[in-house]
């Protein structure tokens, strides 16, 4: 019964035996062609950028040092341990393709890279984002897709050194006077500096890699622990209640957030026409109205996304720009600008939060009596993409709740628009005020609009359609607040970071507009120092400070006194 179950198996071996027998020529133009794409393999990795702008040929073209000591070690090793050491090799050097190629993505969307300690969490939120822009099927066999491509990737590299190492074992003698003459012009290039196209062509690139990966986890290591000392120092932090913000008292305040509103929305050719348009307009229809306003420059935490980065910045007057710090200071008492009015009693404080969908603790720090997260506002209308609800059924949902009632303290408010987050398809489209009814109504322009998997490979649409949508919402947020504002109404807003590569360019700034918008003559008059241009439109030339910056200036200008407070 054995002899019968082992026959079969030994005939493919024999079929495949006479086959290679019969075409000897095929075998050996098969063997060197995946020799060939051994070698092509292993140099691409050791060679592999981690940005987007640094794939050109010449960059494949180099001499990778860490090929030759590679190499080196294998003929060193005795035959039995070479295979094993090859194979550990491989799969290191397909984990560093793997995150070169992490790199690429988060140096795209977020202007860094991968963090191996901080950013495993956000790879869940890539998938949600990619769920609501492609649809949950076509997300989920994206990530399956991915996972597949890792696997393959990294046996791949395994296979490929493997292979290249017994080749070296096959042929001892040769391999070493090729490596030998090979390291002669790696040394020669590399002490004469000489360089093709302006790349140099003795390359270090893998090892730099590793020593930057390995700097950057013992750089966030120590940056925790020195962030959790800086964290407890607060310049108000023992203020009393009675000595903060005495000259914003009996105002209505709202600190609102526009999702990537930058810099480059006001400046970048493609977008600000249109966008300084309606920011002109929106100026002339608010001074109708009664409303002045005053306009600088902030330098986010953040850029691409990580929208709670730069809203954490700017609240806490700390500079939050990962996760780490994030934890920290949500998880302390350093106090934010939200939680100062709540501290002195005279304010209601609330918070308005379309783009939260889960449980968010963090409600207790930034000091909101009250939050409405997408589920709370009463909206029965499609989705936006990833936006749950246009910015106009927002506001009109936060006068509905909050802003028109009648109270007995005036009301602190946190609102969070989104409808300009990527990818920018569909966009909503203004309605009558009193047209929004439940959000019914935006089901037609959810339908007519863009479908988002054709923006995000077309950099020109997506500039076009983003500043279509920062239109939308300033529009949305300028006409809500002529049509519900009253004279004790002070709007601060701004965005929460710029929106990414694909749309601000490879070198943009990290620069956000920041305005404050009052009727009371006298709240504009507090910051007259601060040389900000008149209206909603920052001037080119207008001060720029670090978004952390913003809070204790705030704090200061409208009467707060100073009372440190040390941990």
């Amino acid at each position: 019964m054995l002899l019968r179950a082992v026959r079969p198996l030994r005939r493919p071996r024999r079929a495949w035996r006479r086959w290679k027998a019969a075409h000897p020529r095929t075998v050996v133009a098969a063997s060197y062609t995946l020799t060939a794409l051994a070698f092509a393999l292993i140099v691409a990795a050791l060679l592999l950028p981690n940005k987007s702008v640094q794939f050109r040929l010449v960059m494949f073209t180099r001499i990778p040092v860490e090929a030759l000591i590679g190499a080196a070690v294998l003929l060193a090793l005795p035959r039995r341990v070479r295979p094993w050491v090859a194979a550990v090799a491989g799969l290191g050097l397909g984990v560093l393709t793997v995150l070169n190629l992490t790199d690429v993505g988060f140096n795209e969307y977020l202007g860094r890279s991968f963090n191996l300690i901080l950013d495993w969490e956000l790879l869940d939120d890539a998938q949600s984002y990619l769920g609501d822009t492609v649809g949950g099927t076509t997300a989920m066999l994206a990530t399956v897709g991915v996972i597949a491509l890792i696997a393959v990737l990294i046996a791949a590299m395994v296979w490929a050194t493997v292979r290249v190492s017994a080749l070296i074992g096959r042929h001892r003698s040769r391999s070493s006077r090729v490596l030998l003459v090979v390291s002669v012009v790696w040394m020669t290039c590399s002490a004469l500096d000489v360089q093709f196209s302006g790349v140099p062509v003795a390359s270090e690139h893998a090892v730099a890699m590793v020593r930057y990966r390995e700097q950057a986890v013992r750089e966030t290591i120590r940056d925790e622990r020195e962030f959790a000392k800086e964290a407890k120092a607060d310049a108000f932090g023992a203020t009393p209640p009675e000595q903060l913000v005495p000259d914003l008292r009996g105002k209505d305040m709202i600190f609102t957030f526009i999702e990537s509103y930058g810099r480059s929305a006001i400046e970048d050719p493609v977008m600000a026409p249109g966008v300084n348009r309606t920011l002109d307009e929106s100026t002339r229809m608010l001074e109708q109205a009664g409303y002045h306003a005053k306009s600088g420059w902030l330098t986010s935490a953040t850029y691409g996304g990580s929208s709670w980065l730069g809203h954490s910045t700017f609240l806490s007057g700390l500079w939050i720009d990962n996760q780490n710090r994030y934890r920290t200071v949500t998880s302390g008492d350093h106090l934010p600008l939200t939680k100062v009015f709540r501290k002195t009693g005279a304010w209601d404080t609330v918070g308005v939060m379309p783009g939260v969908q889960k449980g968010w603790p963090e409600q207790k720090y930034y000091g909101l009596d009250k939050v409405y997260d997408a589920f709370a506002l009463g909206y029965r209308g499609p989705k936006f993409s990833w936006s749950t609800m246009p910015d106009q059924f927002a506001l009109e949902a936060f006068q509905r709740l909050e802003h028109g009632r009648k109270r007995d303290k005036p009301l602190m408010s946190e609102v969070i628009l989104t409808s300009s987050h990527q990818p920018w398809g569909p966009i909503p489209k203004m309605v009558g005020w009193d047209e929004l009814g439940d959000g019914r109504i935006f089901g037609p322009i959810a339908k007519a609009g863009n479908d988002p998997k054709k923006l995000v490979t077309d950099s020109q649409r997506s500039k076009e359609e983003y500043g279509k949508s920062i239109q939308y919402s300033l529009t949305s947020l300028t006409q809500w607040l002529a049509r519900y504002g009253t004279d004790d109404t002070v709007l601060v807003f701004l965005g929460d970071h710029q929106p990414i590569a694909r749309v601000s360019g490879d070198h943009a700034s990290r620069d956000v507009p920041v305005s404050i918008v009052a009727k009371d003559p006298k709240v504009l008059e507090k910051i007259a120092g601060w040389n900000w241009s008149d209206g909603l439109r920052p001037a080119h030339d207008a001060p720029v400070w670090k978004m952390d910056a913003f809070r204790d200036r705030f704090l200061t200008a409208y009467g707060s006194t100073p009372r440190p407070s040390n941990g």
